[in-house]
């Protein structure tokens, strides 16, 4: 990166307006000359919540560089609509849908076992996510928020690890959120009881579970075989967005960044060499951020907090 790129990166990643809004997006794709990301052609990759938003958008642009792309979608009509969407706007055929919701376990041992009789799976992005407005349970009896964006991805990709594996190095993708900077990591009050329910707090603590997971992973799963990033869009306009955060949303309008934008480095991911590289990473914006922005969300003991989290998902999925 030149010293300017380099200055203007340091600048915005110490705000939290300029760097996640399209202002940051927009300084460090032209002052770093970003190039679009090599061809995938070839390669299957497999994305959940892309009906829509930023997940619609990533699936369009990984469709578009040529790779075959399965959507996990939980309405089969709008599942319909958005692989219809996807071919003509790609001018990619090889897009399809499986039906499953992600807070499912069984659903998603469904989804996994039509996957891996396919062979080999080169992207698992997990993209699914929303804000709850009201505590709700899964199939499973876990908190919802929970179990469709943490139970269910950690499951989904320990089913598919062996599919991923025959692509060295496999690639699994979490989108995260910046509201996870809010929030530090404590197993003890994941899963908030209903009295104590907050959606938006809710969503931001697991997006930080999922941090914590990524890094864990590395642990488990050789890089030469697969390896793990996460990453945030930055604010981004979408549906989910405007519904469940209103007046931020109306605020903010202004500055977000459109899912295209938000999507760009998920895809940069899902294909660029540097990717390959490393792996337990948090990424922004093509590049490896850290995961805090005020001293009280860090870990006295990240190593510890990183094994509890692994064994708890693996106790309540692994009749599943």
């Amino acid at each position: 990166m030149n010293p300017v790129a380099l200055g203007v990166d340091k600048i915005l990643e110490t705000t939290v307006v300029g760097s996640f809004s399209r202002v940051g997006f927009a300084l460090r794709s032209r002052l770093e000359a970003w190039i679009d990301p090599p061809s995938l052609a070839g390669q299957r990759v497999l994305i959940t919540g892309a009906t829509s938003g930023l997940g619609f958008a990533a699936a369009e642009r990984l469709a578009g560089l040529g790779a075959s792309v399965t959507i996990v979608a939980r309405d089969e009509t709008r599942a319909r609509t958005s692989v219809s969407a996807l071919r003509s706007r790609s001018h990619n055929e090889r897009v399809d849908y499986l039906l499953a919701d992600t807070s499912d376990l069984v659903a998603v041992r469904r989804v996994a076992e039509t996957v891996a009789a396919r062979g080999v799976l080169h992207v698992l992005i997990h993209n699914a996510g929303a804000i709850s407005a009201r505590r709700a349970l899964s199939a499973q009896g876990y908190e919802m928020t929970v179990a469709a964006q943490l139970l269910g991805p950690f499951h989904l990709t320990r089913l598919l690890l062996a599919s991923l594996a025959t692509a060295p190095p496999g690639r699994v993708l979490t989108v995260s959120s910046g509201g996870m900077y809010s929030q530090p990591f404590d197993l003890a009050t994941l899963e908030a009881p209903a009295s104590d329910f907050d959606g938006v707090r809710a969503y931001a603590r697991v997006k930080r579970a999922q941090l914590v997971l990524n890094r864990e992973w590395i642990h488990h799963v050789t890089s030469r075989d697969v390896v793990f990033h996460a990453m945030h869009p930055g604010w981004v306009d979408t549906p989910g967005l405007a519904a469940s955060l209103p007046r931020f949303y109306a605020v903010a309008r202004p500055a977000l960044r459109t899912p295209a934008q938000g999507a760009d480095t998920l895809v940069w991911l899902a294909g660029a060499r540097e990717s390959s590289r490393s792996t337990g990473d948090f990424w922004l914006d093509r590049h490896p951020r850290f995961e805090h922005k005020v001293p009280w969300t860090r870990s006295r003991d990240p190593g510890r907090d990183q094994v509890m989290l692994w064994d708890w998902c693996v106790e309540r999925t692994a009749a599943y």
